[in-house]
């Protein structure tokens, strides 16, 4: 293994590991915390989490094998079911970033209405789309023997291991299924987050007026106060663009390079680096370890679950030491006595 090698590898293993405490961490405030399960948002968050964590614990080990034997472990079979669920997870990530997008706009659009738009069985209708879009697009490729080790990315993949004459079906194919998935998610999260945005900004700017006019009513305001309330203006403009960008950046980011690189790929005339090939792979396994910060463990309810469960166990481990210092002492005594 070459230097670059090792640095990937390192970084695969630490993707994993990030990857899979922090989704287990989500995992665990949506079994305990029931107002989180009763929110519609929560079946997505849910459905992601879940996908995250099968790329992390069955795809993400084996491309870590795939860097460093430079071959996959397994046999043909094997290597396409690996190839079918990589195919799936991703795909079904993907979409379900586009339903949280989809859900959150019809929160702020349209607010009054958002409870009868958006039920658990629209979420449920919406789910069940993203998995039989994951599920089509797995199936017709495992049918058709398009997956399979893939040397450039070392991971069981979308890849044309047939004769030459599928060669054109196989280019129709990817184009496709990368349309279908990860473009139209992505308009799908610029149309919705970028409407939110808008709306956002109009009820900054109305905040914005009102303070202002009370900044103009009250004269004798200290001009401490007045500078307070005027970088409060700056920071909630700022707060609504910086979410938005990370819900879209992150998406763009992770995979876009993946992506690009899978549709390069098809044009032989272009060589690409083995190297790039892993790294751009290391980057869609990524979205994994940051979807649980971008959705869910960075806002307040995840945050409050978070510390509701770290104080009842350091509050159950006090009992618990309490009970036994206590009995510890009870037998001092009575050893004593006798």
């Amino acid at each position: 293994m070459d230097a670059a090698e090792v640095i990937v590898s390192f970084l695969v293993v630490v993707i994993i590991i990030v990857s899979l405490l922090s989704n287990v961490v989500v995992l665990i405030c949506f079994v305990y915390s029931a107002e989180i399960r009763k929110q519609v948002p929560g079946l997505f968050i849910l459905n992601l989490t879940f996908c995250n964590l099968l790329m992390t614990v069955l795809n993400m080990p084996l491309t870590l094998v795939g860097i460093i034997n430079k071959e996959h472990p397994g046999g043909g079979g094997f290597c396409q079911i690996v190839g079918f669920l990589e195919t799936f997870l991703t795909t079904n990530a993907m979409l379900s970033m586009a339903a949280l997008s989809i859900d959150r706009w019809i929160a702020v659009v349209f607010p009054l209405s958002y409870h009868s738009k958006m039920r658990h069985k629209d979420a449920a209708i919406m789910l069940g789309y993203t998995w039989v879009h994951s599920v089509s697009f797995s199936t017709v490729s495992v049918c058709l023997s398009w997956v399979g080790y893939h040397q450039l990315y070392a991971s069981c993949t979308l890849c044309n291991g047939r004769a030459y004459n599928n060669r054109t079906q196989f280019v129709v194919f990817t184009v496709v299924f990368h349309a279908l998935t990860f473009l139209l998610s992505l308009i799908v999260l610029c149309f919705t987050y970028l409407k939110v945005l808008k709306v956002a900004r109009f009820h900054c700017k109305r905040i914005d007026i009102i303070t202002m006019q009370t900044l103009v009513l009250l004269v004798d305001i200290h001009p401490s106060v007045r500078q307070r309330c005027l970088e409060e203006q700056k920071r909630r403009r700022q707060r609504a663009t910086k979410k938005i960008s990370t819900f879209i950046g992150t998406f763009v980011l992770c995979f876009a390079p993946y992506v690009i690189t899978r549709l390069v790929e098809l044009s032989s005339a272009v060589p690409i680096s083995p190297h790039w090939g892993v790294v751009s792979k290391c980057l869609a396994y990524s979205k994994a370890a940051s979807d649980p910060f971008v959705y869910s463990l960075l806002r307040n309810q995840y945050r409050k679950t978070c510390a509701d469960i770290i104080n009842r166990v350091l509050k159950r481990s006090s009992l618990n030491s309490s009970r036994i210092r206590g009995e510890n002492g009870r037998s001092t005594i009575i050893q004593t006595t006798a």
